[in-house]
Formats: C-alpha cells, structure tokens, sequence
C-alpha cells in the first residue's frame, strides 16, 4: 500500500472540522487547534497516558478529558508476580475544563481532585511526572516523581478520519523514552534507573464516532545495547492514507504495512492469556507474543462502555527495518491491547 506522509506543518483542521491532510508523520507537524473543531464538547476527547516499565514492574498514568466525562487513572503492576492495582476517579462533564495541552511539546496537563492528584510537565527537555493518591490499596497511598528524557527526534504521528465528518483522531506515540525517579507504594519504594526503564507516551486528541474497537500494541527497550521499540495499531477510522504501524531503531522510525493481531480462541471467546500470533501484510513483523498479566476492566452501562484487555508479555520473532536488515526479537517485553468502548 501507499502511504501518505506528512512533511509540511498545516493547520489539522479545515472550517468544516474535517482534516485537511490525512496521514502519518515523524513529528507533531499537523497544528491542532481545539477551537478548530466542528463537534459539541461533550464528543471532543483528549488524554495524555504514560506507561513506564522494566518488564519486573510498570506504571501507567492518565489524565483525559473525554467531554461528557473526566478519567484519570493510576495502575501499578508487579509482572513478576502478576497483579495489578488500577484507580480511576472519573470527573462529571469537564468538556474541555481540564485545559488539556494543544501540543504535546509544550505546556503541562495536571488535574487535582479529592484524594489524588496528576501532573505531566516539561522541564530543562525533559518530561516530569508527578502523582499521588489515597487509599490506592486499601489504605496505602501511591505516589511517586519520575522524569523522562532521551527523547527520540522521530516518532509516529497519525492523522485518522472517520467515515463521518468532523470526526478525526489525531495522535502521536513517543516510544523509548528513559524513565528515572521513584514510586512508592505504602511503605515499599521502587527506584527506577534509566538504563532499565522505558515509556510510552500516548497523546491522544479526536473527535470519536460512538461505537468503536481497537487494537493497540507498543514495546520500548534496547535490544544489543540500541534503542528499540514499535508502535502497532488499527480497527478504527479510515486508514486508506496510513497505518500507525512503526518500529522505530536508534531514534528513527521505520513505516510498517498493516499488522493483524491473532488473539486464540478458547470455547467461543478470546483467551487473552494464550499466546498471541501477530502477522503483517509486508512481512516486516512476524511474531510471537506470550502474555504474562491481563489488566482487564470492563465498565457496561448499556449506553456507556469501555471493555479493555490490555496484555503485558513478552515478544519474539522478527521485524525489519527499512534497508532489510533483519532484527531477531526474543523475550521482548511490551504489550498488546484490545478496548471497545461506547463513548
């Protein structure tokens, strides 16, 4: 397939509230512009979501505005011996009161409420994490201060239309990123060093249709001493301009085909605990996945939804970067998701 790239910085957003130029990119070039959209504030949703680990344990942190509802979240997992703890305080009809960054390069998303708070900031180029809440298990408290740095020039930026217009997402994944500071969990403190710890960033702002699924997958380390990870998505939107699929070595990205998830099925319904096959139309990503925790959450309300999997294990078989070369994966740690949500 051909896929649209996008080289020149342009407002993302016609008059209507359509995207003048779907695609991906390297860098945050398309210029989101929230007065821009052509949508009432209860559709309009905007995150900021890190995810930090070293395959032992792992952090996730969130803070969205989804319009009709707040959700900021804090999850803690212990791979090593499969729990996980995740809290998710939801605000009622904050439509854009959060005051969400338009750039993921400047500016800071922080939100406070009753028993917890969360703060996302840029200083001396690098992004600071801050968070604290009550009561997070039983009545131990989390918090912690982590700052990411070694920011890679490339990563992959995705401008997505829905088949209904001014419906978009637009959304960039910062892999690689190296974490350092601390998390403490009652009276447990885990130090986290730079030459272990990897995160993502999942920056996320769109227009959604009601009714959707997908499929998100996303690894960061080092592999033989080099920077390497992927991000890996579909199942929404039109993407006849561009996948998000990307590897990205050495801090530069490598465009990938369409991937396809093969989650097992076990008595009619998927076993996201079984391992997972994932196949692409390019051959440039064969591999095996064997999960090791499910953070599974299902919220149904009939006409509210969210039903996640989010699936954390280890990777292996092959992917291929752009001149050929072939790189051998084995037991490299990531995950592999699938949320539908009635939103």
């Amino acid at each position: 397939m051909t896929q649209h790239e996008i080289t020149k910085a342009a407002p993302l957003l016609d008059a209507s509230g359509n995207l003048t130029e779907p695609g991906w990119a390297r860098s945050l070039l398309p210029v989101y512009c929230r007065s821009q959209i052509r949508a009432p504030k209860t559709r309009i949703k905007e995150w900021d979501y890190y995810c930090i680990t070293d395959g032992h344990i792992g952090l996730a942190l969130t803070i969205a505005d989804n319009g009709y509802m707040g959700l900021d979240s804090i999850s803690f997992l212990n791979f090593d011996e499969r729990f996980e703890i995740t809290k998710s305080p939801m605000r009622l009809l904050p439509m854009g009161k959060t005051h969400l960054p338009e750039s993921s390069r400047l500016g800071a998303s922080e939100i406070a409420a009753s028993g917890y708070a969360l703060a996302f900031y840029h200083e001396d180029g690098a992004r600071q994490l801050s968070f604290h809440m009550e009561s997070f298990r039983g009545k131990d408290a989390i918090e912690g201060i982590i700052t990411l740095t070694d920011e890679p020039v490339e990563s992959i930026v995705i401008a997505t239309p829905f088949d209904k217009p001014g419906h978009f997402y637009y959304n960039q994944k910062i892999n690689c990123l190296r974490a350092s500071g601390w998390v403490k969990l009652g009276g447990e403190k885990f130090e986290l060093t730079p030459d272990r710890f990897f995160a993502v960033l999942d920056w996320g702002r769109g227009v959604w249709t009601y009714h959707n699924t997908w499929y998100w997958s996303s690894a960061s380390g080092e592999l033989d001493g080099v920077p390497f990870g992927w991000n890996l998505g579909y199942g929404f939107g039109d993407t006849a301009a561009a996948t998000e699929n990307a590897l990205f070595y050495n801090g530069t990205l490598h465009k990938l085909e369409h991937i396809n998830f093969e989650i097992p099925i076990k008595d009619g319904t998927e076993d996201f605990l079984a391992p997972w096959r994932f196949t692409s139309s390019d051959g440039r990503f064969e591999m095996q996945f064997q999960p090791v925790l499910d953070r599974a959450a299902c919220t149904d309300l009939k006409l509210l939804k969210s039903d996640q999997h989010q699936v954390f294990g280890k990777f292996s078989g092959t992917a291929v970067l752009d001149d050929g070369s072939v790189l051998s994966v084995r037991d490299f740690f990531g995950f592999a998701e699938k949320v539908e949500n009635k939103w």
